[in-house]
């Protein structure tokens, strides 16, 4: 009797029926942990909940607002807050359910969780901004904490942000609770190299990626869609090591230059104004954005961005996932034919939850690491999951998604079979 959820309608190329196509694949290779694979197309918990402000004109708005607990099998909820418009039930399962995945994949002891507000923070004054965040991190206070579900900055989102759920969080338990979320700031228990650790994890996964199928990264054409921490940290350190960045595309728009767009001045442009008034570069259609010839592809902006007819125009070698579920299973397969190797989310973006994870250490113990040790950690965790995924793709045949999945779903299922079932 394992019907389909029955609050969820989700489609082939959705949020929720990709991730649900990724589990189906993985399960020839899970053996008899396969008959709790059930458990992963479950959320354990999600709360949707009612988020009322007074405006700055005195009126009364109303928002929705979610939080996922997808699976906790490993340890405590971790995964971002993201403030959009287009914010759905559905899309967080999702990202909670890329969250368990994830953190099982680079073996950190958490489970995965997502939130989200249905609202443009771009409408909203500071003072408004303020009192969403507070009002939202009161409503799910019944299950969020330091040793239950520690949420992070994701999409719109960021440190200041955390500091408000942080302080809504300890005025409400009557102590000073850092550990409740991770990517605050510095002067809050923050941790060096949290901001650029997303991006960090992208470029070395990328340059593994890049020395496994023999492509050099110097003179390397780089294509990256988002151009947000994750999309141009990456981009900075690709740069670094001889790529040229040739297409950028944003909330904007889309830039363009085959001789390699100048990041000291793109990048400071693109957090003020947007990357399209950028002189240097020829403005582009957005679609012909995957018709620019590119070694290297780096997704970073939404999820179902990858579809099968873009999977299918793009000259890309190879494809670092940034962003989460931005590749639908459809573009997969495609690809996969194409002989384009696909460092899938769940691993190529990790860098950001490795990082998380060693801020709550840290604000447990109040000792905190200098960057350099932050760096050197990171590169070790990213490098010894990828290499240990790589070995299963290897062995099994396997696509390194599948191969993440194959890692993870072990590792989730195995300790849902050894804690059982209670009562």
């Amino acid at each position: 009797m394992n019907e389909a959820l029955s609050f969820v309608q989700p489609t082939a190329n959705s949020a929720w029926g990709t991730y649900l196509s990724q589990v189906d694949r993985v399960v020839p290779y899970l053996g008899p942990l396969a008959r709790w694979v059930e458990t992963l197309k479950r959320p354990k918990r999600a709360l949707i909940v009612d988020v009322p402000i007074e405006m700055d004109n005195g009126s009364i708005a109303h928002f929705e607002g979610y939080r996922v607990q997808h699976n906790l099998s490993r340890g405590p909820g971790k995964g971002g807050i993201r403030f959009h418009p287009d914010v759905t039930l559905e899309e967080v399962m999702a990202l909670s359910a890329w969250m368990t995945i994830k953190t099982a994949a680079v073996n950190l002891p958490f489970g995965g969780a997502k939130g989200g507000i249905r609202v443009d923070p771009k409408q909203l004054s500071m003072k408004e901004l303020e009192r969403v965040t507070r009002r939202f991190t009161s409503e799910i206070g019944l299950i969020i904490g330091p040793h239950t579900d520690i949420p992070a900055p994701d999409v719109n989102t960021n440190g200041q942000i955390m500091a408000w759920m942080m302080d809504t969080y300890s005025m409400n338990v009557g102590g000073t609770a850092t550990g409740v979320v991770t990517g605050k700031p510095l002067h809050l228990g923050g941790s060096l190299g949290r901001v650029k650790a997303t991006g960090r994890g992208v470029f070395v996964t990328g340059r593994e990626g890049a020395r496994r199928i023999g492509l050099d990264l110097r003179g390397a054409r780089v294509a990256v869609q988002g151009f947000g921490n994750v999309g141009s940290v990456a981009a900075e350190l690709l740069a670094e090591a001889g790529a040229k960045i040739v297409a950028v595309q944003d909330h904007t728009g889309t830039v363009r230059n085959d001789k390699g767009l100048d990041l000291e001045k793109l990048v400071p442009l693109s957090r003020s104004a947007g990357v399209v008034g950028f002189k240097d570069a020829e403005v582009i259609d957005n679609e012909a954005f995957w018709d620019v010839p590119c070694d290297i592809l780096i997704p970073a902006a939404l999820e179902g961005q990858v579809t099968a007819e873009r999977a299918a125009r793009t000259t890309a070698r190879l494809v670092l996932e940034g962003a989460n579920g931005p590749t639908v299973p459809s573009a997969d397969d495609i690809l996969a034919e194409r002989g384009v190797l696909v460092v899938p989310d769940v691993i190529c973006n990790a860098g950001g939850v490795t990082v998380s994870y060693f801020e709550w250490v840290q604000d447990f113990s109040s000792f905190f690491w200098d960057e350099d040790e932050i760096n050197v950690r990171l590169d070790r965790i990213m490098m010894n999951a990828l290499n240990n995924i790589w070995d299963t793709a290897d062995k099994h045949k396997i696509t390194l998604r599948t191969a993440t999945y194959a890692v993870a779903c072990e590792r989730i299922l195995t300790a849902r079979q050894e804690r059982g079932l209670y009562p």
